[in-house]
């Protein structure tokens, strides 16, 4: 039943339909899996969907989705991971937990594995559960209908014995075997001597035995935590329109975000992977810049990161891969102000880029150069906060400077080597000069033919103000201190 559910896990409307999970082409398609009210009506797995479209003519079909039953498989192992740190991915919907020392945390294993059942379901993914001491016995429980199953310390023998031989899963020509001997249940099969068994059946024989006694050898083989969490799925028809891709991304986008929030990650860079119709792919990245896990702004920078560059075909299928990153925290004020949201940072800066372009938006950073003015635009990508609060550095005090970009031209009345008065030609920057001081001579590319050479002065007019004047082919005033 997982494709199944891993299916309805992206597709949520199709849990009341009459829904069959398919598997192969043309006459070969036969049934995986299919809904309740599917199986109602008389469709199992196994049958072909030509003999399940003649006894349900509405019946649904879907194919297996591999990458919906991957991103099912990863959101379960997240989910087993908020409970114990060693899990075992057994795939195909199977998990195993250790969950010696959560004795702390739950008064009982009922209660621990209730709670387990209950975080599934909150992912999309209904689950049963089944605690024992060892896998075998673990997983056998698990399978039975009465969910959660707790199978007592010590009593797994027991526990299996009246149980068909089915439930271990062995091998067909080895069923077969078994059933010739006349064995329904493991019990009788734990009941043979070992040696007999090993004798005719070969090792596998012996393997059986173990399991039919309750030995399971075999160990938990811990997992390492992914480095990203990824969602995607395979589209029935192809998608030559936005909103549509859209309206599916979005819930691909909602089941991303919450596998995020369960281990307490944020995305800070997002990859999609386009599947294009017939057998292209169109793999791009987006740059947030801030851990977010709001759907609504990589919803939005998706739309224009696909509006500015169409991926040219129609698409068949997707794939989000989330880089995490441990959310940032925010400052808050007392008394001024929210600060502004980073996702709406985000999402307005790419607004900004899709309608100016990507070389007119960013921030300002410095330019190893001796003139002041020097300066380049770099990316957005501000410094995340400090973790810990520094203290003020000790220093005298300093002042600041309103640059004037362009500079100002203006007109200098000198006599000898003192200022007189200053005009600009709009008359913003007008009055006599009452101190002055410099110049300081500032030279760049002296290695080149026409090396750049400024003098710089500082002049505090009648008027008020303090500007930054410089002489450079003309007269400019290019600051102003505050």
């Amino acid at each position: 039943m997982f494709p199944l559910a891993a299916r309805l896990r992206s597709e949520p409307e199709l849990l009341s339909e009459a829904l069959a999970i398919v598997e192969g082409n043309g006459n070969n398609a036969h049934v995986v899996a299919a809904t309740r009210r599917a199986r109602k009506k008389g469709i199992h797995a196994g049958l072909s969907l030509a003999q399940s479209r003649s006894i349900m003519p509405k019946l649904i079909a879907r194919g297996r989705d591999a990458e919906c039953e991957r991103t099912a498989q990863e959101a379960l192992l997240e989910v087993a991971e908020t409970f114990s740190p060693r899990i075992e991915d057994a795939s195909d919907g199977v998990i195993f937990v250790d969950i010696s020392g959560t004795e702390r945390h739950f008064p009982s294993e009922r209660d621990l594995a209730a709670a387990a059942i209950r975080a599934c379901d909150g992912i999309g993914l209904p689950a049963r559960c089944g605690i024992a001491s060892s896998k075998l016995a673990a997983r056998i429980a698990a399978e039975l209908p009465q969910s959660p199953t707790i199978v007592d310390r010590g009593g797994e023998a027991e526990f299996l014995a009246p149980l068909p031989l089915v439930r271990l899963s062995p091998q067909l020509d080895t069923a077969a075997t078994l059933q010739r001997w006349g064995l329904t249940s493991i019990g009788e099969l734990a009941q043979l001597p070992e040696s007999e068994v090993a004798t005719r059946l070969g090792e596998l024989g012996r393997e059986l035995h173990y399991a039919a006694r309750g030995i399971d050898p075999r160990p938990l083989i811990p997992r390492a935590l992914p480095p990203d969490f990824r969602e995607g799925m395979d589209l029935e028809w192809p998608l030559v329109a936005l909103d549509p891709f859209l309206f599916i991304a979005n819930a691909a986008l909602d089941r991303l975000t919450k596998r995020l929030e369960i281990q307490g990650f944020a995305c800070r860079r997002l990859e999609m992977t386009l599947t294009l119709e017939p057998d292209g792919y169109d793999a791009r990245a987006i740059d947030l810049p801030a851990p977010t896990r709001d759907v609504k702004t990589m919803l939005t920078l998706i739309r224009l990161d696909l509006e500015k560059k169409a991926p040219g075909a129609p698409v068949m299928g997707f794939a989000f891969v989330a880089i995490p990153d441990r959310p940032r925290r925010a400052q808050l004020s007392l008394f001024g102000p929210a600060a502004l949201s980073p996702e709406k940072l985000a999402t307005t800066i790419a607004r900004l880029i899709s309608m100016l372009g990507e070389d007119r938006v960013g921030m300002p950073r410095t330019v190893d150069g001796h003139l002041p003015d020097r300066y380049a635009i770099a990316k957005y990508d501000p410094p995340p906060p400090p973790d810990l609060s520094r203290p003020p550095r000790k220093s005298r005090g300093l002042v600041a400077a309103r640059v004037f970009r362009p500079p100002v031209p203006i007109e200098v009345i000198r006599n000898d080597d003192d200022f007189v008065a200053i005009k600009s030609e709009g008359g913003d920057i007008n009055g006599d000069v009452r101190v002055s001081s410099g110049p300081w001579e500032a030279e760049e590319g002296w290695w080149r033919e026409a090396p750049n050479f400024r003098e710089y002065w500082d002049v505090e007019l009648s008027g008020g103000g303090v500007y930054r004047v410089y002489q450079d082919q003309g007269w400019f005033v290019d600051a102003r201190y505050e």
